[in-house]
């Protein structure tokens, strides 16, 4: 069930000013408050294995790009596979890999974890915005295997861009999935990971400290967040601005603690409109959630105490929600205008392929926001309707299912005009449903004219 966006709204800012006015500047260090604790750690801070999560996704999208048609095709797919179920500890960091001006500290996934893949975190409810009803992890292999048989990644005849569907169902499915359906979560109840005792044999750190760093690691803000601006933030994931990500003046960039991932990324981005701030917002409440786990001193959480961090969790999730509902509001925005641009031109050549990637994206956040801890219902299923197994191709034809042999079937047409038309329905449901307040690419003002346009052109055919 949806909170109103008004509760929502004054959720995020009640708590985000709390966590504003008591946290600390950075996430972490934080002092070892483990009893009983004797060996040489000082920072009990740990979340490795989750920015590894982050490389392999974002190296999965880039090996998306690599096929060269289907005459690679089975190599390219095992290659992929192993940065999604492993062993991942010998693989190259393939993205993001340093470059002149931004030194990477980390070139390895085992320098981050020696046992991470994407495969054991990966949603696996049911994912019916995909052809075929397939739960999360198949579709992701799905559209692995189809990438290497693509050419670059992208199938001009059914409208897919497999790198973008790759990159931003997977931020859904493992980094806001484990975080908000798991880590701020389960792992918060009083007695799951408690915090008098250690997460693991021979850990330095207890069990809700390592449960509530695991999730910060899945947003993907380096430690210093709340210091950059949204633009400069931005930059940072660009590979952009070595000296704002550089904290500890050292001259490389470590991805632990001073990179900007998938998930902050887009709240940065969505930031930089002026009229929202989920970046500090979801930040400072990871570290005030953090705090009050340290002022508990190795201690079992109290029933305050638990109170404390499950609205720091309501928070965080709120606004992560918001930022992929921001994120697949501004595509459908984005493939409303390049319909516009094909209905003046041909739906060819480089529009149309801008127009798959920005359909890609939409498609994406749009299964993102649906591997989440609630919900969605009739939400879901209306967005699925709207956005369609695939999009409008050119020619007018759209992907409606798959036969047995995996091969997408395409029945049914629709105009352009009729699609973008659903572009703006999808804008207004998420407006409608969320609380959507940096608004990139907002075309609702077209909504009245065209769906009259359109009711004219069909009643004219009926004539």
């Amino acid at each position: 069930m949806f909170r109103s966006k008004l509760m929502t709204t004054s959720l995020v800012v009640s708590v985000a000013f709390l966590a504003q006015s008591t946290a600390a500047d950075t996430y972490g260090p934080f002092p070892i408050t483990l009893k009983g604790y004797e060996g040489d750690a000082t920072n009990s801070v740990s979340y490795g294995g989750q920015i590894a999560r982050q490389t392999l996704e974002q190296s999965l999208k880039s090996l998306a790009a690599k096929g060269d048609g289907g005459a690679n095709a089975a190599e390219l797919e095992k290659q992929m596979l192993s940065y999604f179920t492993g062993p991942t500890a010998e693989l190259p960091i393939i993205a993001p890999a340093g470059k002149d001006g931004f030194p990477i500290l980390q070139k390895t996934v085992g320098e981050l974890s020696g046992s991470a893949n994407l495969e054991g975190k990966f949603y696996n409810g049911l994912m019916p915005a995909w052809a075929g009803n397939m739960t999360g992890i198949d579709v992701a292999k799905d559209m692995i295997a189809r990438a290497a048989a693509s050419k670059g990644g992208y199938d001009a005849e059914n409208g897919f861009d497999y790198p973008q569907l790759i990159s931003k169902f997977t931020m859904g499915a493992v980094q806001y999935s484990q975080a908000v359906d798991n880590y701020l979560d389960e792992k918060l109840a009083a007695d799951v990971k408690p915090n008098n005792l250690p997460y693991s044999d021979g850990a330095s750190y207890t069990g809700k400290e390592h449960s509530w760093d695991e999730a910060f690691g899945y947003f993907g803000a380096p430690a210093h967040a709340t210091s950059l601006a949204p633009k400069v933030a931005y930059n940072v994931a660009k590979l952009a601005d070595l000296e704002a990500a550089d904290a500890n003046g050292d001259g490389v960039v470590d991805l632990k603690t001073e990179m900007v991932f998938g998930p902050a990324y887009y709240a940065a981005g969505a930031d930089t409109s002026g009229a929202t701030n989920y970046l500090p917002t979801i930040v400072n409440a990871y570290i005030g959630g953090r705090e009050v786990i340290t002022a508990a001193a190795g201690e079992a959480l109290t029933a305050e105490q638990l109170g404390e961090l499950k609205a720091y969790a309501s928070t965080i999730e709120d606004a992560w929600e918001n930022v992929l509902a921001e994120a697949a509001f501004k595509y459908a925005g984005s493939v409303y205008k390049d319909i516009a641009t094909m209905k003046d031109t041909a739906a060819e050549g480089d529009i149309y392929r801008t127009y798959v990637k920005h359909w890609g994206e939409l498609k994406g956040f749009a299964m993102a926001i649906q591997s989440g801890r609630k919900n969605l219902g009739a939400t879901a299923v209306e967005l699925n309707k709207l956005i369609g197994y695939g999009p409008v191709t050119a020619d007018n034809s759209y992907v409606t299912g798959v036969d047995a042999d995996g091969t997408f079937i395409r029945d049914r047409r629709m105009t352009w005009s009729d699609y973008q038309l659903n572009m703006l329905k999808v804008q207004k449901l998420l407006d409608e449903q969320f609380s959507i307040k940096a608004r990139s690419n907002d075309v609702l003002a077209e909504l009245d004219a065209l769906a009259g346009a359109v009711d004219a052109a069909s009643n004219a055919e009926t004539d």
